[in-house]
């Protein structure tokens, strides 16, 4: 059945059964007029919720063999920043995606694609439906279905490259429409039309009930990514129209980008969130605060996760329990950060680590380091919910006996403990109960774009342009909310090292490696392989650190990333139906 179709038979079923969801309960059982929708604010929220719903996974991430579960990978764990604790998501769909497996690929291809389409094809509806909308509902709705309609083509582009561009409902047993494959100029110029549209429409705040609706701050900023990405070194001098541009397009590019991102700037109510305090312990406690404040004045666009944490049957999520170490009842160990990532932490005198005058110690390796270090890392000794953490090795009876914090806890068999020698800090709350009830976890939301975020890519901008002085302010207002020295130059290579430690392992940091093209040399074991750091005292209490273990030891080349996988294979049967040219690479398998 073609894909098309199904969506087409999946959304006449929402519309017509009171199953799809309880707020039909007041419908006829077995249809729910279309008027009852257009004209009912209730309904057309609980409409609208699911363009919310289905937009980023946030935290809410789980690795599976299941078909169902594959578009729930945290982008993060396929970079270089983070691996995973346990050996058996490595024979799971996680390990496939990380080998490159032509069916694991085909099957989050066809999973993300439908899940898009199906989400534009209600928002064409809505949108067709507009004069039927309640007048004092109308503005704000349709400037939400603009926004999302640009924000789900934008995740297709960046995903699958030019895609089909479907601006209408159809009836596929009425007409057998086909579309082709739109240019990547065309999707640009689409997707930045419709979030100016939205932009004028949404409000530029909600009252409290309505925050963490799209906003027009939120649409300005989708028109800049788009240009942003567009811009990349990837998608230039391109010789398909559909992965690329046929010339180098990136100057005009980031000129509108540029555009875009003052318009956000002018609005006024977005900047970075001050940390008083400037002693370590003071700027630790305010950065990591930053991520578990919902809706502030950083945050631009964020995934809002349920305020009760309710994961079984809500939007909560298990980020605390997924992240935490042994000690504090931690059995996934979802998210270690790697030796490579610890490595890109400067010293707290702005220095490399490299740097021959920088201070540091290889055998004090914790010692002196920017302060987004302690903020983000837990590594052994640091303290965390008011223990301090043991990762590391006794050496007694001439064995080495892993401390508490590299013993798996309680009896599962896939219990695990860190593969890297640190665990991850930045979103975690410290305050989280974490016990033997899964139905409530964690409820802090999942920043997808904030302020210091846009700060960085106008330096990407700046510097490129050769407004050095003005990238260069940019990054120092970045590094001196957390009370670092300021920079008296920038290169280049600052500027992409601001970033990685100042995004760390947010989303964006996967998505610059292919906006840059260097996906393969940094995603491949072979070229880039995983560090991690091991620790051992021996019986005189003498210590010793090794920061350059192999994590995966002679197994790196389980990280494999061929040039095929910057762009997602389309699902097949649209393919077919449509007779379009699949992305280069991929077989139906």
């Amino acid at each position: 059945m073609k894909m098309m179709y199904k969506i087409f038979l999946s959304l006449i079923i929402c519309l017509t059964m009171t199953s799809c969801d309880s707020i039909f309960r007041d419908a006829p059982n077995d249809k729910l007029s279309e008027d009852m929708i257009w004209g009912d604010e209730m309904l057309l929220n609980e409409y609208t919720a699911r363009w919310y719903r289905n937009m980023d996974n946030g935290f809410y991430v789980l690795v599976s063999t299941f078909i169902k579960n594959l578009g729930e990978e945290y982008e993060p764990w396929f970079g270089d920043q983070l691996t995973v604790g346990r050996n058996d998501w490595y024979q799971a769909g996680y390990g496939d995606m990380l080998k490159g497996a032509q069916t694991i690929y085909n099957n989050r291809g066809k999973l993300y694609w439908e899940n898009y389409y199906t989400q534009i094809r209600s928002i064409n509806k809505l949108l067709e439906n507009e004069n039927r909308i309640p007048v004092s509902l109308r503005s704000r709705l349709i400037g939400e279905a603009h926004f999302f309609r640009a924000y789900y083509y934008y995740k297709l582009l960046r995903q699958y490259g030019g895609v089909l561009l479907i601006d209408h409902t159809f009836d596929p047993l009425v007409n057998a429409e086909k579309f082709p494959r739109a240019s990547y100029e065309e999707m640009v110029r689409f997707i930045t039309s419709e979030a100016e549209t939205a932009s004028g429409m949404l409000p530029v705040e909600y009252d409290s009930d309505m925050v963490g609706r799209a906003t027009k701050g939120a649409a300005l900023m989708l028109k800049a990514k788009t240009y942003f990405w567009a811009a990349g070194s990837h998608f230039q001098n391109v010789e398909t129209p559909f992965l690329g541009f046929a010339t180098d397009c990136s100057e005009d590019l980031l000129d509108k980008a540029a555009v875009e991102y003052d318009r956000v700037m002018e609005l006024g109510i977005y900047g970075l969130i001050d940390i008083s305090g400037s002693d370590k312990e003071s700027v630790v406690k305010g950065y990591r605060d930053i991520f578990l404040t919902k809706n502030s004045r950083e945050s631009i666009w964020e995934v809002q996760h349920s305020d009760d944490g309710d994961f079984m049957y809500g939007f909560g999520h298990k980020l605390d329990r997924d992240a935490a170490p042994p000690s504090q009842t931690g059995v996934n160990c979802a998210y270690n950060p790697t030796q490579n990532h610890v490595d890109e932490y400067r010293m707290a005198n702005g220095k490399r680590i490299v740097d021959p005058d920088s201070g540091y110690d290889p055998q004090s390796p914790f010692d002196g380091r920017d302060f987004r270090f302690y903020a983000n890392i837990l590594y052994d000794g640091a303290t965390w919910k008011g223990s301090q953490l043991e990762i590391h090795y006794k050496r007694i009876d001439g064995k080495n006996v892993p401390g508490k914090d590299l013993t798996p806890y309680g009896s599962s068999t896939t219990a695990s403990n860190t593969r890297t020698g640190y665990y991850m800090a930045k979103f975690l709350r410290e305050s989280q109960q974490i016990d033997n009830d899964e139905t409530y976890a964690s409820s802090q939301n999942c920043i997808l774009w904030r302020y210091a975020e846009l700060l960085l890519d106008y330096a990407e901008i700046d510097f490129k342009k050769g407004r050095v002085g003005a990238a260069l302010e940019k990054v120092n207002q970045i590094r001196r909310r957390v009370h670092m020295p300021e920079l008296v130059s920038v290169t280049w290579d600052d500027i992409m090292n601001e970033r990685r430690v100042e995004l760390a392992f947010e989303k964006t940091t996967y998505w610059d490696l292919l906006r840059y093209g260097i996906a393969e040399q940094k995603m491949c074991g072979s070229t880039n392989p995983l560090y991690g750091c091991r620790v051992v005292y021996d019986e005189d209490g003498n210590r010793s650190i090794v920061t350059d273990r192999l994590v995966n030891g002679n197994n790196n080349e389980i990280r494999y990333f061929d040039v095929k996988q910057y762009f997602l294979p389309i699902d097949w049967d649209d393919v077919r139906y449509n007779g379009i040219q699949q992305n280069p690479g991929w077989n139906e398998v």
